[in-house]
C-alpha cells in the first residue's frame, strides 16, 4: 500500500495563508493586529515576548495568596517549551524548593501591554482534580493600588474537578471574590483536554465581552465613572499559567496519579480597532 505524505514545504505557506486570512477578516470587521506569537520553532518560547513569574509567592503571599501548591520554574523545558508549533506549560509532582509541584507562568510584559482590543487565545487544556490553567491580565502601572482595586480580567479559568466548565471573570474594588461579589459567567465545552478553544475577550471603553469560539457568553459593562467598579481604561498585560490546587482548583483535594498535566496552546493574538 502506498503512503500519501504532504510534503513539509507545502505545510507551511498553508499554515500562514491560515494566518493571514484570519487577520484580513479581523481587519475586515476593524481589528487590526498588533501582537502575536503563533509558536513556531521548538525550544523555549520567543524571550522577546515572555517574561517569567517565579517561586511560590513567599514570603509576601505564599501559594500567590490563593494557597496554590506549585512552584513556579523560569525556562525549564520539563515545564514550559515550544514544540510542533505549540507553547506547552506542564505541571509536575516533584519536590522543588518548599513545594511539592512544579510548573511554569509566562507573562507578556514588557513587551505586550495594552488598552482595549481582542485578545485572542487558542488552547487545550489540562485534567483532572487539583489543575488550575488560566488565561488572565494584570494592570500593568497599577494606577489606582493594589489588588483588586486596580483590576483584573481572566480571560479563561477552568477546575479539573468541573470538566467541562469555563469561567471568564472581573475582579475589582466593588467586585471580587473576597466580598463574593465578583462578576462573571461561566461556559460549558466537552473534550476541553482534547479538543482547542479558542477564549477571548473584546474590551472596549464601556464593556467587556468574554467569548469562546467567538461567540459571547458574559458581557461586564461598565456602570460608573469611578475605578471601584471600573478601573478597566489603563493598560494590562497577559499571563498564561497553570496552576496546581489552591483554594478554588484544589477544593476537591488533587489527584496525586494524573501528572504531568499540560496547557497546550497554538496561538496568542491581540488586536485592535482602527
Amino acid at each position: 500500500m502506498m503512503l500519501y505524505r504532504t510534503p513539509v514545504l507545502l505545510v507551511i505557506p498553508l499554515l500562514l495563508l491560515s494566518f493571514t486570512s484570519k487577520a484580513q477578516m479581523e481587519a475586515d470587521k476593524g481589528w487590526n493586529l498588533i501582537w502575536a506569537d503563533e509558536f513556531d520553532g521548538s525550544g523555549m518560547p520567543d524571550e522577546s515576548k515572555w517574561t517569567y513569574e517565579v517561586g511560590d509567592g513567599c514570603p509576601q503571599l505564599c501559594g500567590f495568596g490563593n494557597n496554590e501548591k506549585q512552584n513556579y520554574t523560569k525556562a525549564r523545558p520539563e515545564n514550559v517549551r515550544v514544540n510542533n508549533g505549540k507553547l506547552i506549560i506542564q505541571a509536575h509532582k516533584e519536590k522543588w524548593e518548599d513545594s511539592e509541584y512544579t510548573s511554569a507562568k509566562l507573562v507578556s510584559k514588557p513587551s505586550g501591554s495594552w488598552k482595549y482590543g481582542k485578545i485572542e487565545v487558542k488552547a487545550k487544556l489540562p485534567e483532572g482534580r487539583g489543575v488550575w490553567p488560566a488565561i488572565w491580565m494584570m494592570p500593568t502601572n497599577k494606577a489606582y493600588g493594589s489588588w483588586p482595586k486596580s483590576g483584573e480580567i481572566d480571560i479563561m479559568e477552568h477546575v479539573g474537578y468541573m470538566k467541562d466548565s469555563i469561567y471568564g471573570t472581573v475582579h475589582t474594588e466593588a467586585f471580587n471574590h473576597v466580598q463574593g461579589t465578583q462578576k462573571g459567567g461561566q461556559v460549558f465545552k466537552d473534550k476541553l483536554s482534547e479538543q482547542y478553544h479558542v477564549y477571548g475577550i473584546e474590551w472596549e471603553e464601556n464593556k467587556i465581552d468574554f467569548l469562546v469560539d467567538g461567540i459571547p457568553y458574559f458581557t461586564f459593562e461598565k456602570s460608573a465613572d469611578r475605578s471601584a467598579e471600573w478601573p478597566f481604561d489603563q493598560e494590562f498585560y497577559l499571563i498564561l499559567n497553570v496552576a496546581v490546587g489552591g483554594n478554588w482548583g484544589g477544593k476537591h483535594g488533587i489527584d496525586p496519579e494524573i501528572w504531568p498535566q499540560k496547557m497546550e496552546i497554538e496561538y496568542v493574538r491581540i488586536f485592535q480597532k482602527q
